[in-house]
């Protein structure tokens, strides 16, 4: 890069190498930790050494390392410039006519690279591991609840609505179910069914004991009723099945889609959606804060090594991303709105980082 110096290069090969050092050393430890767990699983349900190899521990990893980038992150930068401390490089550096200023571009420059990798696979890499490795869970590892969810409201259009008392996804059928179209705060008609089971091959609704009441202007309503009765809405059985790992297999335009629909209906579980949106953007910027944060708590040598600044960095690289999933119960209470709870993290940090980085030259 131009106006780059051999400092700058020799400051970027220890943050990429030992980011990456780190990763491959503590993704060995979790799938070993990992293996152990499941194993009972894997046997039990005889799971094929290809799949779970390629289709999940092969996906995991990507999962696992951008999840926990903020984490390899700190202890990265506090590892390398606390080395670089004990042994007297700062100084020599600073020493040199080298502002602390400069000093962090090099650093910067590491941290936009590894937020583009972040962002790269948040968007583009993730998503698709992520259906393959959930895949496999649901068939090798976990036991597929068989209701998706109770009083389940969709908003269809400007006027048509439904209700479901519960949804199973044994069957694909919802229970209790309700069509209404209201015009003007005026109901014009109510469709009710014991249940409606999903037809794949025809993408339509099969109602079951229904009873149709339409409302007329005068005393009298029309009811007409019967055992069975196929209906086409804009609604299909994957809406019922959208939840907190199901959004996490979408592309980012197709999760952009699913908001914008979701919205439109007024589905309670368009919070898990933003909550994706938000944490896929919102984790890639934390690069930044933390290394600012590191290099400012690292740079100066300390009495006892590089073990008490490690521990520090441990410290915060967990609290950021505890501070990062307590943010999201924000969302689910409706304390916060998502923009704000999933960036709520960042902003805190952001100020840390200032504080932090202000008083390091002194």
């Amino acid at each position: 890069m131009k106006g780059l110096k051999k400092l700058d290069y020799y400051i970027m090969k220890k943050f990429i190498l030992t980011f990456f050092a780190a990763i491959l050393l503590i993704i060995g430890i979790v799938i070993i930790i990992d293996i152990s767990e499941k194993i009972g699983d894997f046997v039990a349900k005889e799971a094929p050494i290809h799949a779970i190899i390629f289709d999940y521990y092969l996906n995991f990893i990507p999962y696992f390392m951008n999840m926990y980038s903020p984490l390899f992150v700190f202890i990265t930068v506090i590892f390398f410039t606390s080395r670089m401390a004990v042994d007297s490089e700062i100084v020599a550096i600073l020493s040199c006519g080298v502002s602390y200023h400069r000093l962090m571009v090099p650093y910067l420059l590491s941290a936009l690279l590894i937020a583009s990798l972040s962002l790269g696979l948040s968007l583009w890499v993730i998503p698709h591991s992520n259906e393959v490795r959930l895949e496999f869970e649901n068939q090798y590892v976990k036991r597929r609840s068989g209701a998706a969810g109770r009083n389940i409201h969709y908003k269809l259009s400007d006027n048509k609505f439904v209700y479901v008392e519960s949804f199973s996804v044994w069957n694909n059928t919802a229970y209790g179910f309700s069509l209404e179209t209201v015009e003007n705060d005026r109901m014009l008609s109510k469709i009710s069914a014991e249940s409606a089971v999903w037809d794949s091959l025809s993408g339509s609704w099969r109602l079951k004991n229904y009873f149709i009441r339409e409302y007329g202007d005068g005393l009298y309503d029309r009811v007409t009723q019967g055992s069975q009765i196929d209906t086409v809405l804009e609604l299909s059985v994957e809406d019922f099945r959208r939840s907190r790992n199901t959004v996490e297999e979408l592309p980012q335009k197709e999760l952009n889609a699913l908001i914008k629909v979701q919205k439109g209906r007024g589905d309670a579980n368009v919070m898990y959606a933003q909550i994706e949106l938000h944490t896929r953007f919102a984790l890639p910027f934390s690069a930044f804060i933390l290394t600012i944060i590191g290099v400012a708590l690292s740079s100066r040598k300390r009495r006892g090594g590089t073990g008490w600044n490690i521990g520090i960095g441990i410290a915060l690289g967990f609290s950021y991303i505890l501070f990062l999933r307590f943010s999201q119960m924000f969302v689910y209470t409706g304390f916060l709105p998502p923009g704000i709870a999933l960036w709520l993290p960042n902003v805190i940090f952001a100020m840390i980082a200032v504080v932090i980085y202000r008083l390091a030259p002194k």
